[in-house]
């Protein structure tokens, strides 16, 4: 059962399973290592621990993170069985980990499997959970039921925008405990120091010359065959000779293993244009962000992160549908034909000048400040107990 943090003993555990959801985490942490009233316990998963995807966990120390558990659960499969028996497996490793380290309180963000594996643990185990990006949907993948029983396993929820706040509401939790604070991942723009082109171009081995396009596709959950809309996209950058093309790895997500290797061989046909990282890290992610001529794929962070820079994106079918997205984000089929027609319109003078006046609709930043003192400040006291909070409406 929780317990009543006394003063500058209130711990927080933190779980972490991705590159770009530690990249949504990183000042939130910051701030809770930094208050001597709290105590930061980083859990690390899935694809962090993995050296097919970067072995990242080795980033997260040098960035000056104490890793509290390392939660080995990824199987060396992307289909449906072995995520759903690395997503098992998680359930035990959290369950040692979390009795182990006995926490106040549980911080996790997004929809994942990792993340459900170990809301899942933590629930049973009596330890109250605080969700960030809840209320969401990703209608073309599996991750949105994940997100929405996180949801309902959870006690606090900070969410990224007003719509997403009332959703939370709507699905039943108490109004007094939904905050909507913004997206974390934008507090980096107060904070990180870019590098340049020149850098960059040097670091990743092509010359980032203009139109720049930064790439990451990763596989509908939902629908089958990924590897022919993904075949659809590489078509549609052949159209674009001229480019630079930076890839990022998709997802340890069902049947990405294929699309690694889809990019590889583009990358071998345009070794002088094209290259492809497993991680850029978040320094490097939003450097070249902020230099880019477009973000292609389907990666949310083409909808949170790249309308805080004017930058154009081309968002490729269904996985992000029903998110918010600000008036640059180009939605488009999985065909060659559509693909083309957007990424022409995103590199049109008339487009770029609109997009240079966005407004994110995910906020301007300090989630992370505003995350840590609710975290601090909440009573545990009877945070467990939860009443279903009904919305009155009529249905004609």
């Amino acid at each position: 059962m929780c317990r009543e943090g006394a003063p500058g003993n209130r711990k927080i555990a933190v779980v972490t399973g991705t590159r770009a959801e530690y990249g949504l985490l990183y000042w939130l942490m910051k701030e809770i290592q930094e208050d001597p009233d709290l105590e930061l316990q980083l859990m690390v998963t899935g694809m962090h621990l993995s050296p097919e995807f970067g072995s990242t966990w080795r980033e997260i120390e040098k960035d000056g993170f104490d890793i509290a558990a390392k939660v080995e659960m990824l199987l060396s499969s992307d289909t449906p069985m072995g995520i759903a028996k690395s997503t098992g497996l998680g359930m035990l490793g959290f369950a040692d980990a979390l009795d182990r380290l006995k926490p106040d309180i549980l911080v996790v963000l997004g929809d994942r499997f990792e993340i459900l594996a170990a809301v899942t643990a933590a629930h049973i185990a009596l330890i109250p959970v605080a969700h960030i990006h809840g209320g969401e949907t990703t209608q073309g993948a599996m991750d949105e039921a994940f997100r929405h029983s996180i949801t309902k396993m959870a006690q606090l929820h900070f969410a990224a925008a007003e719509p997403y706040r009332k959703r939370i509401i709507q699905m039943g939790e108490q109004p007094s405990r939904v905050f909507c604070v913004g997206s974390p991942g934008l507090d980096h723009l107060e904070h990180i120091d870019y590098l340049s082109r020149e850098t960059l171009a040097e670091d990743l081995g092509i010359p980032l010359t203009p139109p720049l396009f930064l790439v990451t596709y990763h596989p509908v959950t939902l629908q089958g065959n990924p590897e022919a809309s993904f075949s659809a996209l590489l078509k549609a950058l052949e159209a674009f000779p001229e480019a630079s093309v930076i890839f990022t790895h998709p997802n340890a997500d069902t049947e990405g293993r294929g699309l690694i290797g889809m990019i590889e061989s583009y990358v071998v046909k345009h070794p002088q244009r094209a290259c492809a990282v497993a991680s850029l890290g978040q320094r490097r992610y939003l450097s070249v962000l902020k230099i880019c001529d477009a973000v292609m794929g389907n990666s949310s962070s083409g909808l949170t992160e790249a309308p805080s820079f004017g930058v154009p994106t081309v968002n490729l079918g269904d996985r992000q549908k029903g998110r918010l997205r600000a008036s640059l984000v180009l939605d488009c089929e999985e065909t060659f034909e559509a693909i083309q027609k957007a990424v022409t319109k995103a590199l049109s003078p008339e487009f770029r000048q609109k997009a240079a006046q966005t407004i994110n609709p995910y906020g301007q930043g300090g989630a992370s400040k505003k995350i840590k003192e609710i975290l601090k400040s909440t009573s545990l006291e009877g945070l467990l107990e939860k009443a279903f909070f009904d919305v009155s409406f009529e249905v004609e």
